[in-house]
């Protein structure tokens, strides 16, 4: 289940909401107006000894390019 980012067209008002289903549309919790605009959001990487860190590749061997193999002319 998601979690949008939300800015309210009748107050201004910027809020997150965890969206389970398209409806019913969810609401500003300021003004209760439904004429919401959705943000662009930056979503969560994770990074370090975390969970789900394994998932992600290391470095290139080759120049050390944070994207890991493959990313950069060193093939």
């Amino acid at each position: 289940m998601p979690i949008y980012e939300y800015e309210c067209a009748a107050c201004g008002k910027e809020f997150e909401k965890l969206v389970r289903q398209p409806l019913p549309a969810p609401e500003c919790p300021d003004c209760h107006s439904t004429d919401l605009h959705k943000k662009l959001s930056a979503f969560a990487a994770l990074s370090g000894s975390g969970a789900g860190a394994d998932d992600f590749p290391g470095p290139c061997g080759s120049c050390g390019h944070p994207d890991g193999p493959g990313a950069c002319r060193f093939k």
